[in-house]
């Protein structure tokens, strides 16, 4: 897409957001500035960097028993546990290491963990991963499902958050929006660009995005 440019992060140069501005829509809001994450998910290089900074936010300070990853954030959520068990980060588990885990999403939308799963959840110091935190509503929605399972959250990090906390949890990011000049998000339902006529570029989803021809 046009005009995409890059916003490099204090914290390591392989770390970058890819941002396009515009007019997208989300599953629960519309915002003005599109983040593509899809190297940092999916590079080996660049995904295990960002384990590497967000990892400083919890060695020796927070036990960790399991990481639920949200967004597509599994190849992070891997090497953030190589790196948390690497520093030595206390862990309550019976074979000292950590899990890495994504609940399922029902037709309802509800989010869920099978049985074989919940396990790792029960009982469990649990780390929250997600790619973005913007409205809440994902972070709201796993919240409910960790704590159904008998999961207790001991952190939430983000590659890039909107928010700074969350009921009252605070948000853990490497970007945050003051790091993008005018990012802004609306209700769907009364999205100013909507009003004035612009069209939508793209669709967004924690898989990627659809261009809008």
């Amino acid at each position: 897409m046009q005009n995409t440019f890059k916003i490099n992060s204090q914290y390591n140069n392989l770390i970058n957001l890819k941002v396009t501005p515009g007019h997208f829509a989300t599953t629960s809001s519309h915002i003005n500035y599109m983040i593509d994450l899809t190297t940092l998910k999916a590079r080996c290089s660049e995904a295990k960097a960002v384990a590497k900074s967000m990892a400083s936010e919890y060695i020796a300070t927070t036990v960790v028993d399991a990481i639920v990853c949200m967004d597509g954030t599994d190849v992070i959520g891997a090497y953030l546990a190589d790196e948390l068990t690497s520093s030595g980060i206390m862990c309550m588990n019976q074979h000292q290491t950590i899990y890495v885990t994504t609940p399922e999403q029902n037709s309802q939308g509800q989010l869920l963990f099978k049985d074989n799963l919940i396990p790792m959840i029960k009982g469990k110091h649990i780390l929250l991963l997600l790619a973005t935190a913007t409205t809440g509503q994902t972070v709201d929605k796993a919240i409910e499902c960790i704590n159904y399972y008998g999961g207790t959250i001991e952190g939430i990090s983000a590659i890039f958050s909107a928010t700074d906390t969350i009921q009252g949890m605070p948000i853990h990011a490497i970007f945050h929006s003051k790091d993008i000049e005018g990012y802004t998000s609306y209700p769907s339902h009364d999205c100013p660009l909507c009003k004035a006529g612009q069209k939508l570029d793209a669709i967004i989803s924690a898989g990627g995005f659809q261009v809008i021809q």
